[in-house]
């Protein structure tokens, strides 16, 4: 009988294949994505120092249903607000092995539409 791999196992060996060719640095930091069935969560990331920059979540915003596409899209300004205070305009987007579909995307969009540049 063969086993069948989890979900989450294929998404975290994506996952890996994306990380081996990304990294950021602190002029172009990481913008690294969480996603569950109750929230999002993106965090700003210098992988050479190995430091969290900035980070925003939909707990940390307390929206009501932050697994929805519109909880991403406050994720997705909250986070390119908190760039801006810290002048970081360009990022490495990392989905974290998920599809770019959806809250990923919704997110995505929301920080490019603030002046986040990647």
């Amino acid at each position: 009988m063969i086993k069948k791999e989890s979900r989450n196992a294929m998404r975290l060996k994506r996952h890996q294949h994306i990380r081996n060719k990304i990294s950021g640095t602190k002029e172009c930091p990481r913008l690294s994505v969480f996603r569950s069935n109750k929230g999002i969560y993106v965090q700003v990331i210098d992988d050479v120092s190995g430091t969290t920059l900035a980070s925003s979540s939909s707990v940390t915003l307390k929206i009501n249903n932050g697994g929805n596409i519109e909880g991403a899209k406050l994720v997705g300004k909250d986070i390119a607000e908190k760039c801006k205070k810290l002048k970081i305009k360009k990022v490495v987007f990392d989905r974290g092995g998920y599809l770019y579909h959806g809250r990923v995307a919704a997110l995505a969009e929301a920080a490019r539409e603030n002046g986040l540049e990647f």
